[in-house]
């Protein structure tokens, strides 16, 4: 039997990058399942966005 006290884990433990608890393995990077969602909300309600060029509204329509 494998000694199971060289086994390293495949992800190292890190921050929640939401409350900066040790994470967990079932919801990685997050340490929990509420951490997770709240930043899945703020995905969807467009708090995370990537800058970009302005564009007017006159270049949409051309």
């Amino acid at each position: 039997m494998a000694d199971t006290q060289k086994v390293t884990p495949l992800r190292p433990r890190r921050a929640c990058p939401e409350c900066g608890q040790p994470s967990a393995r079932e919801t990685y990077p997050f340490c929990s399942k509420r951490c997770k969602d709240v930043d899945l909300n703020r995905w969807l309600n467009g708090a995370y966005t990537i800058p970009g060029p302005t564009v007017d509204d006159a270049d949409e329509q051309e």
